[in-house]
């Protein structure tokens, strides 16, 4: 009785066996072919597979023709209806992938990705989720890189502009000290003096914001107290807060550890204090605080400019804007703001800027130090 089980046995599978190598033979010459003969030639295998099997047992048996003709007939129902069902089901594949390569396509010519309504299987329906998901960022980069175009032509107009009105200025000076037509050539010295200072200051900027902007920037992070950070900032923006008469004090500043570079934190306190101290009118205030909230530290630098209008909110840190008020010297070339911006990320932080009753907060959001 075993011996017949095992004798059955390598029939059928001699039998499949055989199907199976016709069946790959048959794959791999249609392998660039239509899903749907590949499926067809899947569901035939299975029944001839079956089939062959089938009629070896029975011819090793010794059936009748009687028994032999009821098999041959069951198995070619069965091929029947797996062939049927096999090309229903490549034919909807096959229009699900043709509906998903034409959406593709539009992808390539316009950027836009309109998924199918349905996809005939899961792995399509995934395929279709993903070039979704990057259409949708392929928009967002390419509105991010408008916005950036958008800004460097802005930057280039106003820096074309600020540098040539002080170098409009610095050739009469030189053309008058030349001709020996001043009276008194030390004011000329200074004046000259004060606008190469400040044209090197823009260039620092550029080249600054140029490093930012191409992830070069190297910094050099050291465990300090923000304390002692916003004490020096402080300090160093004393002098013009008293040239524009406007009081500049620390307004709860707490001692808490951060890990920063000093040096280019202390960059961001002075071009925020710059920035607050020039558009605070005289006798107006200029707060600087520092107090941990959650998890990090956030620095602010509150103003009484008056408040931004909304619509600018959003652009404050771009590279290049100053406000609509703010198109000729010496309101800078737009470049303080960016260069905050940029290494506050650098640090893991974020910039953030919002209206206050008499001006705005500039927010400066740091992980604090473990």
């Amino acid at each position: 009785m075993l011996g017949d089980a095992l004798l059955i046995a390598l029939y059928a599978a001699a039998g499949a066996a055989a199907a199976g190598l016709v069946g790959t033979a048959a794959l791999r010459l249609l392998r660039n072919r239509s899903v749907t003969l590949s499926l067809a030639v899947v569901a035939a295998v299975t029944v001839a597979a079956m089939l062959a099997g089938t009629l070896l047992v029975s011819w090793a048996m010794l059936l009748s023709e009687h028994d032999l003709w009821v098999v041959t007939t069951v198995c070619a129902m069965a091929a029947l209806v797996s062939l049927a069902v096999a090309l229903v089901l490549g034919r909807g594949v096959v229009r699900g992938s043709r509906a998903l390569a034409e959406a593709a396509r539009a992808l390539g010519d316009d950027g836009r990705f309109t998924p199918p309504a349905t996809a005939p299987t899961a792995e399509l329906a995934e395929l279709s989720r993903e070039l979704a998901a990057t259409s949708a960022r392929l928009t967002a980069s390419r509105e991010r890189e408008r916005a950036l175009e958008s800004s460097r032509r802005e930057l280039v107009a106003w820096i074309s502009h600020d540098l040539r009105t002080p170098l409009a200025g610095l050739q009469a000076m030189a053309e008058a000290l030349e001709d020996g037509v001043v009276a008194d050539p030390r004011v000329y010295h200074t004046r000259i003096r004060t606008e190469v200072e400040r044209m090197g200051t823009m260039v620092g900027d550029l080249f600054e914001l140029s490093r930012i902007q191409a992830g070069v920037l190297c910094l050099s992070p050291t465990r300090m107290s923000v304390y002692d950070l916003v004490g020096d900032a402080i300090a160093g923006a004393d002098a013009l807060a008293r040239e524009h008469g406007v009081r500049l004090v620390g307004d709860g500043v707490e001692r808490v550890p951060v890990e920063v570079d000093g040096r280019e934190m202390s960059r961001v306190l002075a071009n925020l204090l710059v920035n607050a101290i020039r558009r605070t009118p005289a006798d107006g205030t200029v707060a600087v605080s520092a107090r941990r909230r959650d998890a990090g530290v956030v620095l602010s630098v509150t103003d009484g400019c008056g408040g931004i209008p909304a619509e600018d909110l959003p652009r404050v840190f771009d590279t290049g804007w100053r406000g609509t008020d703010a198109r000729t010297p010496p309101a800078g070339a737009g470049l303080g703001l960016a260069i905050v911006r940029g290494i506050v990320e650098a640090h893991q932080g974020r910039a953030a800027v919002r209206n206050v009753p008499g001006g705005c907060r500039f927010e400066v959001h740091l992980p604090a130090a473990g």
